[in-house]
């Protein structure tokens, strides 16, 4: 599973790092990153909690190709 965030979207909620601290951070300005290709085993329904969260829908799960 990948998620994928619209950073020019993102409000520096910090939501995603509350939920999914092992999938997202912040940059000095509190604009998500996503630290992982990836998302490990285990924090699926933390990443996707994530998305759900977001304020800004600046979060997403990425197509599986």
């Amino acid at each position: 599973m990948r998620v994928e965030a619209e950073q020019d979207a993102c409000i520096a909620s910090g939501n995603c790092v509350m939920v999914a601290d092992a999938v997202f951070d912040q940059d000095d300005d509190g604009i998500v990153q996503v630290i992982v290709d990836e998302v490990p085993a285990g924090e699926e329904d933390h990443a996707r909690e994530a998305v759900k969260l977001c304020p800004a829908s600046a979060l997403r799960i990425a197509a599986q190709e």
